[in-house]
């Protein structure tokens, strides 16, 4: 069962405005009205992979929703309260009146289903049609790709990596913990007896799954190919621009109207710029479609709103959880210095960025 929650509502919706020439706008001009008397309520941690693509589903929608950061680095998705959300521990969880929904694939089909209209974005084409055929195959495409083993791989091996937005302290930090981790699960198991054997169990887990993607040589294969993949994405863009070429159009990955393809896309285009990976994919020219495909995307309101600067993702992070800090105890997995240590990088990175932009 769930408590009842006590949620306020905010006001997010949105509307894209026209194109001017050489430009594109899309400015908040009105508000939706709910669809529904029950509340949508998104549990979600702001740097989660999946969670960044529901919220800009949520967002290119148009939807009301009520958001709730569940900060993963202080463990509250270990909390009784959340585990009686989801079992799993795992975020994003999407909550439509008594209905909840958790696994990141069927939040979205669930939100395409449910909140359908005349106003409201469809993001995915109607089955059957050639549009939902191309839309499922770079849907899956996508979402296929290793996301957190290129990010676990880029903290570890920043050598491989330009411009990155993740601090060098960050990996010595994560370094340190990998030494130490073995130790610290015996002392958890030990001095928290209570915790029951699958969560240490998991956690030794996600343990071996940091220490793999360690391997350089196995970071090196996947980033092979996904150059593979993204070659195939800027043939599927150059294709859209000789398919409708002299029509006035914008065009994107699938067709003219803008798709759950384009959100998964460009999701994985800013995760991959953060990491310090566009260099080396797009911006050295060699896939011009790619690139000329990011610079529009994050010129959309949901994009700008979710995302944000990419330059401050990582401030973003981690700023909210040094005010939340006070208010509970440090994570005992990794211990405060965890914690303390992803402050000191927080400071690290202000510092680093402040100077870099404005000295």
């Amino acid at each position: 069962t769930v408590a009842p929650l006590d949620l306020t509502a905010e006001k997010c919706a949105w509307k894209e405005t026209a194109p001017s020439a050489g430009s594109y706008s899309h400015e908040p001009t009105i508000e939706h009205k709910p669809f529904s008397k029950d509340r949508l309520v998104l549990y979600h941690w702001t740097q989660s992979f999946s969670s960044q693509k529901v919220r800009l589903v949520i967002n290119e929608k148009g939807l009301l929703c009520e958001e709730r950061d569940v900060s993963l680095p202080l463990t509250e998705h270990k909390e009784p309260w959340f585990m009686r959300l989801n079992l799993g521990e795992e975020v994003p969880v999407f909550i439509h009146g008594d209905t909840i929904v958790s696994d990141y694939n069927q939040i979205i089909d669930y939100i395409e289903t449910n909140f359908i209209g005349d106003t409201v974005a469809q993001l995915i084409p109607d089955e059957g049609t050639p549009m939902y055929a191309r839309v499922q195959q770079y849907r899956e495409l996508l979402d296929g790709l290793p996301m957190d083993a290129y990010t676990h791989g880029c903290i570890l091996h920043p050598e491989l990596t330009t411009d990155s937005m993740i601090p060098k302290y960050a990996t010595a930090e994560i370094r340190r913990h990998l030494a130490n981790a073995a130790s610290e699960l015996m002392k958890l198991d030990h001095e928290e007896p209570q915790l029951s054997e699958p969560y240490l169990s998991k956690q030794k887990k996600l343990m071996a799954k940091i220490l793999d993607h360690d391997n350089v040589n196995y970071l090196k294969k996947i980033l092979g190919e996904l150059a593979m993949v993204l070659d195939q994405v800027e043939a599927e863009l150059e294709k859209r621009k000789l398919e409708y070429q002299g029509q006035k159009c914008e065009l994107w990955l699938c067709g003219p109207t803008f798709t759950l393809a384009d959100i998964c896309l460009g999701a994985t285009l800013h995760r991959l710029k953060f990491l310090g990976l566009s260099r080396k994919y797009w911006e050295d020219g060699s896939r011009p479609n790619l690139q000329s495909f990011f610079e529009r995307v994050q010129k959309r309101y949901a994009f700008r709103k979710v995302l944000g600067d990419i330059h401050t993702t990582l401030l973003s992070a981690v700023l909210p959880n040094a005010f939340r800090m006070v208010k509970k105890k440090p994570p005992s997995f990794f211990g405060a210095s965890f914690l303390m240590g992803s402050l000191g990088g927080m400071g690290y990175f202000a510092y680093w960025f402040l100077k870099k932009k404005y000295m």
